[in-house]
């Protein structure tokens, strides 16, 4: 399983294993990390799952959908390296990935 590490708006990091071809919201959610709400249950219907994914790691995750860039257009807290983590599949290749998290959700 890879190792993501989910890195909190004040700098405070959570590492865990997820199984691949989970969604980084799942990985959070059933590991109980705060900060990452996912009330939609990862149905793409919210952003209670924003994260950022920067550097590297951006071409190495799967490409936004429309339904996903919709959404993001109207955070508050949107970046270029803004996703949506019930979005996002893990894979091998994210193994070490770390995911930062925006200030607030929703």
């Amino acid at each position: 399983m890879p190792h993501i590490t989910y890195v909190e708006h004040d700098g405070t990091e959570h590492t865990i294993d997820v199984e691949e071809s989970m969604n980084l919201m799942e990985g959070s959610t059933i590991n109980l990390l705060p900060g990452i709400e996912g009330m939609c249950g990862g149905i793409c219907s919210c952003c209670t799952c924003h994260v950022y994914i920067e550097g590297d790691w951006a071409g190495k995750v799967n490409p936004m959908t429309e339904g996903e860039k919709r959404l993001l257009e109207n955070s508050q807290y949107r970046k270029d390296s803004s996703r949506l983590g019930c979005q996002v599949i893990v894979t091998h290749e994210l193994e070490g990935m770390r995911v930062h998290l925006p200030p607030a959700q929703g």
